[in-house]
């Protein structure tokens, strides 16, 4: 394959918290992480030439990008389009949209979907891609606002009302009786119930219950429990700002933005997460009231927080992961111990 470096240099604290615990390439936004994609664009190419070239590990890639560099004809000097780097985590669900719609062109291109059974309620079938073994019945599926992905060995439930553009990645499952929105992404083996709008949820994670979740990220083994719900509106209509490492301070995110929920956190009933809130890694947040805007990783509770034993965290995110037929393995131990060490 042609060599390809991509620099993640000052990157990780911008993309805080799911930089923490993942390699900027395998953040999923659309249907595809971007490591996958760039394996989708390049599959079929042959370069011309035995020159390497440096990439933005955020960036986004297009067909046109990759036939640029197979050929020899692109230039790191001339740049790329800021609209193509994830610079911050709500970029994630900004960008969800126009890149679920790509990754469906590519993965679609010359296949064939499996047939969608007859009790299944659909809206532009012509948009709609259903991979082998999955399975679907008495649910409605509109592609008219945008396309329809269902993955392989995926499950949507009865009364499940879906529009597009709407990505159900490997194994993952939509419960009964939910409303979901575009542009939404459900990653591999997550479930997910209740209402859900522009929001990408990384894999193994679940949201399996009634609330409310919006324009939020919601990384690997998260557990959001039943009523939980998230504000992405503020009161005043105005911009939302969220915390980040990288300016130690406040930034403006627009003016919707909801959740952002690092890998192996978790929280209890009917918890209720302020406009703009950032949970870093394995945190248990339970409380009265709204939450604080961040949670610093390792939290336990909100109001007060006190810090998670790290014993018992790495215990019960053993539990969790059980639930889904996996095993925590000593490397996501090690790596674990240092982000709490430096708490």
């Amino acid at each position: 394959m042609f060599p390809i470096n991509f620099d993640q240099s000052g990157l990780a604290e911008r993309l805080y918290p799911f930089a923490e615990t993942r390699n900027i390439l395998d953040i999923r936004v659309g249907i595809l992480t971007l490591r996958e994609k760039w394996a989708w664009l390049l599959k079929d190419g042959t370069s011309n030439t035995a020159a390497s070239v440096t990439i933005p590990a955020n960036l986004i890639p297009t067909q046109k990008l990759v036939n640029q560099i197979l050929s020899g004809q692109f230039r790191a000097e001339s740049g790329v389009p800021s609209d193509r780097r994830i610079e911050y985590p709500w970029h994630i669900f900004q960008f969800n949209d126009s890149a679920i719609r790509e990754d469906y062109e590519v993965i679609s291109r010359s296949r064939i979907s499996a047939v969608i059974p007859e009790t299944v309620q659909v809206t532009r079938s012509t948009r709609i891609f259903i991979e082998e073994g999955a399975t679907l019945s008495h649910c409605a599926l509109n592609a008219e606002t945008g396309p329809i992905y269902i993955g392989k060995n995926a499950h949507v439930m009865e009364g499940a009302y879906i529009r597009g553009p709407f990505a159900l990645c490997e194994g993952a499952v939509v419960k009964m009786g939910s409303r979901v929105y575009g542009a939404t992404t459900v990653g591999p083996y997550s479930v997910v119930g209740g209402e859900i709008k522009n929001s990408v949820i990384f894999g193994y994670s679940n949201k399996a219950h009634d609330g409310y979740l919006g324009d939020s990220v919601i990384g690997e083994w998260c557990n959001l429990g039943a009523g939980t719900t998230n504000s992405n509106v503020s009161n005043n209509a105005g911009n939302v700002s969220v915390w980040s490492p990288a300016s130690n301070g406040y930034v403006v995110a627009g003016n919707k933005c909801g959740l952002f929920m690092g890998d192996y956190s978790r929280s209890a009933i009917n918890t209720s997460f302020n406009t703009g809130t950032v949970v870093g890694i394995s945190c248990n947040v339970f409380g009265e009231g709204l939450s604080p805007k961040h949670i610093p990783p390792f939290s336990w509770g909100m109001s007060p927080i006190a810090r998670y034993e790290f014993e018992k965290a790495i215990r019960d995110i053993a539990n969790w992961k059980k639930m889904k037929n996996q095993s925590l393995s000593e490397t996501e131990i090690q790596q674990l111990k240092i982000i709490f060490d430096r708490i």
